[in-house]
């Protein structure tokens, strides 16, 4: 059963890859929590939305996100520097943000941890673990978690 929430926090996924959108948003729509999400496709993109600039100036269309899910391979300004613009910006930097990569690097994840990323995921390759991981990532993230309260922004 799917339940409505007016005041529900939505999400910002940025993902390249259209299948990973796609399976996320399946997934995601098969959880009990209706959860608005908006897609970004690569860093900058994802500024211009965050800054709300160009095409995403109006605030209705351009809600602050209660979440971001964000990819670290990117065309252009890629994840790494998506994540650090967000938490050096006094507006923006209290949004939780979620990495979602098929990075295992151990210097991507420190790098992440030291730019304040609140949680680093490595996207699993066995289907049934990216369902379970996502039902996690809902789960904690919707229903647990409190997050920051962004309609004043």
């Amino acid at each position: 059963m799917t339940v409505p929430n007016p005041q529900m926090q939505s999400l910002l996924v940025v993902e390249d890859s259209n299948e990973d959108f796609e399976a996320l948003q399946r997934l995601l729509g098969r959880s009990r929590l209706t959860i608005p999400i908006q897609r970004c496709v690569n860093g900058e993109q994802a500024l211009a939305f965050l800054y709300r600039t160009g095409s995403y100036e109006d605030r209705q269309r351009s809600p602050r996100p209660g979440l971001i899910v964000l990819d670290l391979n990117l065309p252009g300004t890629d994840g790494r520097e998506v994540l650090r613009r967000i938490k050096q910006d006094k507006a923006l930097k209290k949004i939780p943000i979620v990495i979602f990569t098929t990075s295992n690097n151990p210097q991507d994840i420190e790098d992440c941890y030291q730019y304040g990323v609140n949680s680093y995921i490595v996207k699993p390759i066995n289907f049934t673990q990216l369902k379970r991981d996502i039902q996690i990532l809902v789960d904690y993230w919707f229903e647990v978690t409190t997050l920051p309260n962004h309609l004043e922004d």
